[in-house]
């Protein structure tokens, strides 16, 4: 009985370290599309965690002390690396982390466009990336790879689920890219509320002619908006894509003075973080756009 209760005692004490030897290694990512890329990658041999909580907006988010220690648990961290997490970088210097954790750019290999309808005299790269299918499949595997190199057991796991998610979200494109295949010419002009569709609309072979709101997150302004009307008008555009929660009277008023069908995409960057989240985005962002395609066409979507 004794013995007994010298390995209890025993037992108790190892037993801590040995649940920390066999945690799950924490992966912090900075946006909701980041979320389900690798939480499909890492499937359960890994813990996905937010970098920020939801309802913020990332555009002008700044860091928070909870962030700072939630940043110091992780053991790598996830990005998009071109200008739509820019609070990041501010978190993990903050933190004291700069350096020191492993940060993964999702976007290392994606051929990066100007973003549309951007008026300064410089390009400036669309860092919508997530906002498409091949790149988002290309961000997939560089994850991937990225925790591969930092988890090399995982690896071979890592990538056969990269390569099961971006075979799914290829039969998805398909299957949207079919509804429109055959059906009659693709010359559709195409303006959007913001500049943040086009790595979508280019994958359907649309391109955009004109952007209606001047910055991300900003209404434009009575000349604002009457110039973009004109421009609209002028260059025959024939379809409108608005962002979901973009206010409802510069939509009306674009509507009104046009008498163009408007159809409205997500912008995947709210709500709960989930894995399914980019998938189901991403297919009403492609029916959207091929529902408009066909009523252009003058078929029924």
């Amino acid at each position: 009985m004794r013995l007994l209760g010298v390995l209890m005692a025993a037992a108790l004490l190892v037993s801590p370290g040995a649940a920390l030897a066999q945690a799950k290694p924490k992966i912090g990512v900075t946006l909701h599309p980041y979320y389900s890329f690798v939480a499909h990658v890492v499937g359960d041999r890994a813990e996905v965690v937010p970098l920020i909580k939801v309802g913020f907006n990332v555009h002008n988010y700044e860091p928070q002390p909870d962030d700072l220690k939630r940043v110091m648990d992780f053991d790598a961290l996830v990005t998009n690396g071109v200008g739509h997490d820019a609070f990041a970088a501010k978190i993990v210097q903050a933190a004291g982390m700069d350096g020191k954790l492993p940060i993964i750019y999702a976007n290392d290999g994606v051929a990066l466009i100007a973003t549309a309808g951007y008026e300064g005299e410089r390009k400036v790269p669309n860092s919508h990336t997530f906002v498409s299918i091949t790149a988002s499949i290309q961000q997939l595997y560089a994850i991937a790879e990225g925790l591969g190199k930092l988890h090399p057991d995982n690896a071979a796991y890592y990538r056969q689920n990269a390569r099961a998610f971006a075979t799914k979200l290829r039969q998805l494109k398909a299957r949207y890219a079919q509804r429109i295949a055959g059906g009659g010419d693709m010359r559709i002009k195409v303006a959007t509320i913001h500049g943040g569709y086009d790595y979508l609309l280019q994958e359907f072979g649309l391109e955009v002619t004109a952007v209606i709101e001047p910055a991300h997150g900003l209404s434009p302004s009575a000349s604002q908006l009457r110039d973009t009307i004109n421009k609209i008008k002028s260059a025959d555009v024939n379809v409108i894509f608005s962002e979901i929660e973009f206010p409802d009277q510069v939509i009306d008023t674009i509507r009104n003075e046009t008498g163009i069908r408007v159809y409205s995409f997500v912008h995947i960057s709210d709500g709960p973080y989930t894995k399914e989240k980019f998938e189901e985005a991403i297919e009403y962002n492609m029916k959207q756009l091929t529902d408009a395609v066909l009523d252009v066409r003058g078929q029924k979507p």
